[in-house]
């Protein structure tokens, strides 16, 4: 059965030239076409052809000429409200679709661990200061970062490392705590379950530490997911290790009273390409050593004063 929707082939044709309309608003809007013609940038020849051209496809008159100036008449009245919209969409899908608002962009890497905390602080106040620079964040494993701030596809990166690494700039030491759920008790369990990302960096330390104080271990929960792994610690599936002072509100350090084996302090690292240069890039170079050089070690809440106000 054919289904007649009032829709023919030459109705998907017609289509308004929006040229002719800005036009036809210019002159509405000014009272002549000479005066809509030094707006529009263009001689009063071409203004002319584009009102007669819009006309024609409409078949309607627009313009009522009879008198000493321009006047719309009922169509062209009824067209003008028309006319503001659809221009009005034209110009903001150009602005959506082809700005260049943004003076330029860095990209910046960190762990997991270090993004707690820390980077939305540094994020909220370069975005204060710099509300045209873009700023694109890649969170993912410390090797990672790594071997894509080699191949030049990040500008910074910070890093936990074991020690101070050349080429770096060291920001801060920081000490690697068990953490587990608020008031669990999957630290007491032997063996003891342990919750990790197959490349975290902690884990051959945490293994040796375990194996050194003879304490048995299995893994409890291992993801290439952060958030999933520390859904099981949350859980109280099993224990964690977090660098003091980043713990996020959901763990908590355990107090497990040298029943679990100290675990060592690492270094967090901070590198910064040679082409990450100029006044924005230094600004926030500056905002991520204040970040992370007032870190307080021996806190698992959110700190108290901004960036801004310890910068």
């Amino acid at each position: 059965m054919f289904l007649n929707c009032g829709i023919t082939e030459i109705d998907m044709t017609r289509n308004l030239d929006m040229t002719s309309l800005r036009s036809f608003v210019a002159v509405a809007e000014t009272g002549g076409v000479t005066r809509a013609a030094g707006l529009l940038n263009l001689t009063q020849s071409a203004v002319s052809m584009q009102l007669k051209r819009l006309e024609e496809a409409l078949g309607l008159a627009l313009l009522d000429r009879a008198g000493r100036g321009i006047a719309l008449t009922p169509s062209g009245e009824q067209l003008l409200g028309y006319a503001h919209r659809m221009l009005d969409i034209n110009d903001e899908v150009y602005r959506r679709l082809t700005s260049q608002s943004y003076e330029g962009e860095v990209k910046l890497g960190a762990p997991h661990d270090l993004v707690y905390r820390v980077i939305p602080q540094i994020l909220k106040q370069f975005h204060a200061t710099h509300p045209r620079m873009r700023v694109i964040l890649s969170s993912t494993m410390t090797r990672t970062l790594k071997e894509q701030f080699a191949r030049g596809e990040l500008d910074m990166i910070l890093t936990t490392e074991a020690a101070p690494v050349e080429g770096a700039e060291t920001l801060t030491t920081l000490p690697l705590l068990w953490v587990g759920a608020p008031d669990g008790q999957a630290w007491k369990e032997r063996p003891l379950r342990f919750a990790s990302e197959p490349l975290c960096i902690f884990r051959p330390y945490v293994f040796r530490a375990l194996n050194a104080a003879g304490i048995p271990w299995e893994m409890g929960v291992e993801s290439d997911a952060t958030r999933a792994v520390e859904a099981g610690v949350e859980a109280d599936l099993a224990v964690y290790t977090q660098l003091g002072g980043l713990t996020p509100p959901t763990m908590a350090p355990i107090a497990h009273g040298g029943t679990l084996p100290e675990l060592p302090s690492f270094a967090v690292n901070f590198y910064r390409a040679e082409t990450a240069r100029g006044p924005a890039h230094d600004a926030l170079a500056d905002i991520i050593r204040t970040g992370y050089r007032t870190l307080n070690p021996g806190s698992t809440q959110r700190p108290s004063r901004s960036l801004a106000a310890t910068g």
